[in-house]
């Protein structure tokens, strides 16, 4: 299997990406954007008028040499033929309509941000772009109206005519108007790189200023959960992770900071110190991210025993005094919401591209591989051969559904089987009450039975039900496993005779001697206890 390392593609661009404020950065590939979208074509006022609002628009370009759009004026087309027209009535302001923006390598490097109004892009001109971060206000030069059919121009305007030199498209979208006024305009973006709210505001005649609104982030939405279930037969329509054995966690980042709520809802931001620098690594945007915090083992891979001696360092200063001693790393998975956008609707696909365009690979973060055009067998033997717990599929074109466990995501774990010797139970609350909630299980070892774990699900109600008369008769006053007990598996226990023999799936060994995950499958009756031992776990073989 190839060796798969997050890379971010760039645009086909005739010269080097930069962001809107002129620095450098890597670019996502533009190859598979969305097309534009259409115009909102409706009647504007200038119709009426008969006043040709591309006057100043033509008057300074030569059709017989630029091949910029030069729609027909009022004048030159025929009785009944529509004109451009806007999407709210007529000298109505749209109340949503399509902006672009184009890099202009004209004399002077500059942006042309352009919002459709009233049949026609309003157009101002950004010699430092579009800013990202909402303190600064950027110059705006307003420019004259462009046709609608500019939105899709990219190319070269020959030496000598107006504004000549390379025009691409840089972003493009829908937008929705909050204001419009003669004073000021305040839209919302929906691009592939400009999203969230904008404020114009003019300081002279043609003199505005731009800036970056700031926008509240939700205060909880409820992870998306994985089903269990097989490899898809169709690979092409999905993609694969690692099953990272740790601690589900969203991150709400935003003003520098970040916030971790647990998948419960509980915040643990404190638990875990050393990943508030999560709160700088996306600059000045706002985010809200998918992921898992997870205790790298001296293998530089998970380790969920490790990781549990941070999960249980509640009491205050602990943590603090744990992060050098265990650190934490957090592994971003997915992206709910950027710049005031929500991303619940957009498809995997979409929303894995906008993650690792963030660029997450950081002292305690990182952005980890999805596989995509790799055979789902190929991951998972990767996933076997690290002691991982298994692969999540997850469905190229489907949305993100908080709370629910869908089809579209589907976890494949896996699992060892091994038989084990049941020493006691605990008992059963709730549905279960009456009955054992629990199995306590182990494996024989030099010294005797030696505890396993607990295993406590895969029970069907006849199953229960056979177990219980089985081990009701069997109870005895003391343990009979030779190695100690939990004290919390301990003290509820009620022990019995080991005698019965059970067959468990499972993750997993600790290096504790305990079974990860176990999952009942059934009762061995033809096995004879004192022959149940841990069985060595077979070893994938190495490609190549």
């Amino acid at each position: 299997m190839r060796d798969k390392r997050v890379t971010r593609g760039r645009p086909g661009q005739p010269r080097p990406g930069r962001t809107l404020d002129g620095t450098a950065i890597p670019q996502r590939q533009r190859a598979s954007a969305a097309p534009l979208p259409e115009p909102l074509v409706g009647p504007a006022a200038w119709e009426d008028q008969g006043v040709d609002p591309l006057h100043d628009y033509r008057r300074k370009r030569n059709p017989g040499r630029t091949p910029e759009p030069m729609p027909a004026g009022p004048a030159e087309r025929a009785a009944g033929e529509p004109g451009a027209g806007g999407s709210a009535g007529r000298g109505e302001p749209p109340t949503a309509g399509v902006f672009v923006v184009q890099e202009h390598h004209a004399r002077r490097l500059h942006w042309d941000f352009r919002l459709e109004r009233d049949g026609v892009l309003v157009s101002w001109a950004l010699p430092k772009g579009v800013p990202d971060d909402p303190a600064a206000n950027h110059l705006a030069v307003h420019t004259e109206d462009h046709p609608l059919e500019y939105a899709s121009f990219s190319g070269e305007i020959p030496r000598g005519e107006y504004g000549a030199g390379v025009v691409t498209i840089w972003d493009h979208g829908t937008y929705e108007t909050l204001k419009w006024d003669d004073r000021e305009v305040k839209v919302v973006l929906h691009g592939s790189r400009l999203t969230g709210g904008y404020a114009l505001f003019r300081t002279g005649d043609d003199s505005w200023m731009i800036h970056r609104e700031r926008m509240p982030l939700p205060d909880r939405i409820v992870p998306m959960l994985a089903r269990i279930g097989e490899l898809p037969t169709d690979d092409g329509a999905w993609a694969y992770e690692m099953k990272w054995d740790g601690l589900r966690a969203l991150a709400y980042i935003g003003g520098g900071r970040v916030r971790l709520l647990s998948r419960t809802g509980q915040d643990i931001t404190q638990d875990y110190p050393e990943l508030g620098g999560l709160g700088t690594a996306v600059g000045r945007r706002q985010a809200v991210l998918d992921g898992e915090i997870v205790a790298l083992g001296e293998d530089s891979w998970p380790d969920f025993e490790r990781l549990q001696q941070r999960m249980n360092a509640r009491k205050p200063g602990l943590a603090q005094r744990l992060a050098p001693q265990v650190p934490v790393t957090y592994l971003a998975f997915d992206l709910l919401h950027l710049d005031g956008r929500p991303l619940l609707d957009e498809p995997y696909r979409a929303r894995r591209a906008l993650l690792e365009e963030l660029d997450l690979q950081g002292p305690r973060w990182q952005t980890p591989p999805s596989f995509t055009g790799e055979a789902g067998a190929d991951v998972r033997a990767v996933s076997v051969q690290h002691g991982l717990e298994g692969i999540v599929a997850k469905r190229l074109a489907s949305r993100y559904e908080p709370g629910r466990r869908t089809g579209s995501w589907r976890k494949i774990k896996n699992l060892q089987q091994q038989e084990v010797v049941v020493g006691g139970w605990k008992p059963g609350e709730g549905v279960r009450a009456g009955r054992f909630g629990s199995l306590l299980i182990g494996v024989q070892g030099d010294g005797g039975l030696e505890y396993a774990g607990h295993v406590g699900t895969g029970f069907s109600e006849q199953a229960l039900d056979m177990l219980w008369q089985r081990l009701t008769p069997l109870r005895r006053a003391t343990s009979p496993f030779a190695s100690p007990v939990p004290p919390e598996h301990a003290r509820p226990a009620v022990w019995v005779e080991p005698v019965l023999v059970i067959d468990v799936a499972f993750t997993g060994w600790t290096s504790a001697g305990r079974m990860r995950a176990p999952t009942y499958r059934g009762l061995r009756v033809d096995k004879d206890p004192s022959e149940v031992i841990r069985e060595p776990v077979p070893q994938p073989s190495r490609p190549g």
